[in-house]
């Protein structure tokens, strides 16, 4: 690092304040200002701040060690989450917006009644709030922590001050600003993350070490750039990077639907539904989505994996260890002054946007839906803003303490992946079958926490464990369901008056509320779906090609792209939904 490397990096600190300071008379008006921007947001911004929240300083590590380990197809263990994203876009986006409610959390008591009810809000808030979140900051800091060792030369027993000063920061200006200098914050911070990443990308495969694209095909056998698990005559898979069989199928056909994930939660949820809620209206929920969909699985990604492919070259000595170190590595070894400085300032805006929007997530759930809902009834606005931002620095604490106890970036997306795995149906269908109740939930998110232990055990391993905790979890909140009583009819007719979902599921609440126009159109609904999903891998693989120069493919890739965008545009416009854009 030289002086302009840190010049660069405390331009990039003070913009980053000033625009905290600028936000946080808005933000201290109400909580609705301080977590929901006042339900304001237009879709561009909530989309970009989508994008940003999902693009932490673990990033491009974790995907630089699934490269290591599995070629680009070990990409799918969070690739697979764009067939649970889209179905967010055109099923759940405008449900979020229509439910007025300020968390998802705040959903229990929305959609369910009685004391079920309220003790499910108050258990998802401080498990999603505060233990859920805590690990997800934890491994952001675990990222955060090598970077600032391998770049700044920190020793190891002192990185974590450092990392404890890089978060009093973000809890200091997201405390400040709330939601929207989150969010404004975040467009800034995604910009300048992307931009280094590309630079990082072409500086690194046009090196003389790697000899550009067509020298980094030479040094690598053809299994490291399929994009799919490739098979023998019996099935199997093969190959020195080959993602197994099994893997794929799990990550294809049960994480997406069947696992909670912050950002792929099904149904949407978490900072995500945040967004959502915070939009101007039904139209800009859903655009905003569309939009992150798109950005995070087709956009962003490549840059990440051409490094990572470069360090298996460069770096053999890390295929035993550490292998995301691979990519800082590369930052030390490839990029001259300014352009280093230029990086971490990327590396720091992604680790900031990220924990900020975790920090002002997390406290939503805390304050709305424990503190104000059981705690302290009755106080006025500033109270609760001023708890707010007190929360906010707790839940950075907090963080800083369970990086501690993480070792491993993917592993700890396994961890969340396999504590979540069987909750997702029912976050699913809660909004489109009047049976699922309070029970259903409770019983869903308990029994993984019984079944995963029992499964290490049998040195059962990720992502085989999810072929035996999805299916018993799906079983005991399907039974639970059944043995409970249903939601008080009131609550049904309540939720069903406002959110209206329509659906066959719902027929004994809708022949009730015959005035209520409930939603249609799920043909079309659907056929979006697919067409949203076939347009995300046909850009993100199209672009693939495009670099290692098949062009035919590409081509190829990118006209399923553009009939894909045609349809979606032509039934949305049916709807009355292209004025949003203009």
């Amino acid at each position: 690092m030289q002086l302009i490397d840190y010049l660069i990096l405390i331009i990039y600190f003070i913009i980053s304040i000033t625009i905290a300071i600028i936000y946080s008379k808005r933000a201290g008006k109400s909580t609705n200002e301080f977590f929901l921007s006042g339900r304001n947001l237009p879709w561009y911004l909530a989309g970009l701040s989508m994008v940003a929240t999902t693009f932490a300083a673990d990033t491009p590590l974790a995907v630089t060690e699934l490269v290591s380990k599995n070629g680009i197809a070990g990409n799918w263990i969070w690739w697979n989450f764009a067939f649970g994203g889209m179905l967010t876009v055109f099923f759940f986006a405008k449900l979020w917006r229509r439910a007025g409610i300020m968390t998802e959390v705040e959903f229990a008591e929305f959609r369910y009644s009685g004391k079920p009810a309220r003790f499910l809000r108050g258990f998802r808030a401080l498990y999603l709030g505060l233990f859920m979140n805590v690990i997800i900051m934890g491994w952001v800091n675990k990222a955060m922590a090598s970077i600032i060792h391998g770049i700044f030369g920190v020793p190891e027993s002192e990185v974590l001050l450092y990392v404890f000063l890089c978060m009093l920061l973000v809890a200091v200006y997201s405390a400040l600003s709330g939601l929207w200098g989150v969010v404004i914050t975040d467009v800034f911070q995604f910009v300048i993350a992307m931009v280094g990443c590309i630079i990082l990308a072409i500086l690194v495969v046009n090196s003389p070490q790697i000899g550009g694209v067509q020298g980094l095909q030479n040094s690598l056998p053809n299994f490291a750039f399929n994009f799919f698990p490739e098979v023998n005559s019996i099935g199997e898979a093969t190959g020195a990077f080959a993602l197994t069989i099994s893997s794929f199928l799990a990550y294809i056909g049960i994480i997406w639907w069947a696992s909670w994930y912050p950002g792929a939660e099904p149904g949407g949820g978490g900072y995500v539904a945040q967004r959502m809620m915070s939009a101007k209206d039904e139209k800009h929920s859903l655009f905003a989505t569309l939009f992150f969909q798109v950005a995070h699985y087709a956009i962003r990604p490549w840059p990440w994996i051409i490094v990572g492919l470069c360090t298996l070259i460069l770096y053999p000595e890390l295929q035993d260890g550490n292998t995301g170190l691979g990519f800082i590595y590369a930052i030390n070894d490839f990029l001259p002054a300014g352009l280093k400085g230029l990086l971490v300032a990327a590396f720091f805006a992604a680790y900031m946007s990220t924990i900020a929007t975790h920090l002002n997530w997390g406290t939503s759930y805390v304050i709305n839906d424990f503190y104000q809902r059981f705690v302290n009834k009755g106080k006025d606005e500033k109270h609760y803003v001023l708890a707010s931002r007190l929360s906010t620095v707790g839940l950075m604490i907090v963080s800083v303490i369970a990086t501690l106890f993480i070792n491993r970036i993917s592993g700890a997306w396994e961890f969340i992946m396999e504590c979540g795995a069987g909750v997702g149906l029912v976050l699913i269908l809660r909004w489109f079958w009047w049976r699922v109740n309070a029970w259903s939930e409770i019983s869903a998110m308990i029994t993984p926490f019984i079944i995963y232990p029992v499964l290490l055990q049998f040195n059962v391993k990720f992502p085989d464990t999810l072929f035996i905790i999805v299916p018993i979890t799906t079983l005991v909140w399907l039974t639970v369901t059944f043995l409970t009583k249903p939601v008080d009819e009131k609550v049904l007719h309540s939720f069903y008056e406002k959110v209206h979902p329509g659906g066959f599921l719902w027929t004994k609440i809708s022949s009730a509320l015959p005035h209520v126009k409930s939603d249609t159109g799920f043909l079309s609904m659907f056929l979006n779906w697919i067409f949203g999903v076939i347009l995300v891998y046909s850009i993100l693989f199209g672009t693939g090609k495009l670099i290692f120069g098949d062009m035919i493919t590409a081509v190829m890739y990118f006209a399923a792209s553009i009939v894909s965008v045609f349809v979606i545009y032509r039934n949305l416009s049916n709807k009355g939904w292209k004025t949003v854009i203009k």
